[in-house]
């Protein structure tokens, strides 16, 4: 029952998940957090930040992953595939239909209409490592990690995953 539930877990995202990656990251948590309880939602950040840093899609490193820490190797392989299947499905029955209208104006708004749902769902998520860290790490120390990675990404213009280390590096020092 636990690989049908990875399938699961990782098939849905991948279907409403539109456009990869971050838009599949709150489908997932509400998944692998609050529908099957595989992990806590600290657990689910700190993946996050790792797989972030690491190259590759994100959904994919983090189906793998989880997938291992439920099934081992088998449920790394069911959830890997559950990730990447609505997409080859998509891929396979539907590429002579969207090469024959990628061009169309109702196709491109379509497309527009969707982003500002996907902000939302990154909003949400946002909004939820924040409190999560608030009560783990405290106010002072959360916002001083937020400003200070704001800083470096904005301003100095260090890469992402640099930013991610550091903040690893950090809480493992002085608050872990």
């Amino acid at each position: 029952m636990t690989y049908v539930e990875l399938f699961i877990a990782f098939f849905i995202p991948g279907i409403v998940g539109y456009g990869g990656g971050p838009p599949s990251i709150p489908l997932i948590q509400a998944e692998v957090v609050d529908r099957y309880g595989w992990m806590t939602i600290g657990e689910f950040g700190e993946l996050l930040a790792i797989a972030n840093a690491l190259p590759g899609p994100i959904a994919t490193k983090m189906a793998g992953y989880i997938g291992y820490e439920v099934g081992g190797v088998l449920g790394s392989f069911v959830a890997l595939f559950a990730t990447v299947a609505p997409s080859l499905i998509a891929m396979l029955l539907l590429v002579g239909l969207l090469y024959k209208f990628k061009n169309s104006p109702r196709v491109k708004k379509m497309t527009s209409l969707i982003r500002p749902a996907i902000a939302i769902l990154l909003g949400v998520l946002a909004i939820q490592f924040f409190t999560t860290s608030w009560a783990g790490a405290g106010l002072t120390q959360t916002l001083l990690i937020a400003v200070v990675s704001l800083l470096l990404l904005e301003k100095v213009k260090v890469h992402p995953a640099l930013v991610i280390i550091g903040a690893l590096v950090y809480g493992a020092a002085f608050l872990g």
